[in-house]
């Protein structure tokens, strides 16, 4: 199965989680992310995502000096961005758990 498929689909979730946790700038949230494991995302995905979350409105961003190069910019989840990634969890939630049914319970005439 091709995983990027399915984390393609997550990825506003994913990055908003670790938004919601701790502000964060893109190189250091790539970091965050692949230390949560996840390897397969592409530094191209997380950054279009993170300038796509911004024009939603979902994240703000603003500036700090940098002692070792330039100033980065930082992203912070904005009151809307909660509520969505409220919403996002509640039907990842909602759709995780009828999977769970799905793959656990047997089919009717098989053991």
């Amino acid at each position: 199965m091709d995983r990027s498929q399915l984390l393609k689909g997550l990825l506003d979730i994913i990055v908003l989680r670790v938004l919601e946790r701790q502000d964060g700038y893109g190189y250091e949230i790539l970091n965050r992310l692949r230390a949560g494991g996840f390897d397969d995302l592409g530094d191209a995905s997380v950054y279009g995502t993170l300038r796509r979350l911004y024009r939603a409105g979902y994240l703000s961003t603003y500036v700090q000096p940098s002692e070792s190069g330039p100033h980065r910019k930082y992203y912070s989840l904005t009151e809307p961005g909660r509520k969505y990634l409220r919403q996002a969890r509640e039907a990842w939630e909602d759709v995780s758990d009828k999977m769970r049914v799905l793959f656990d319970v047997p089919a009717k005439g098989r053991p």
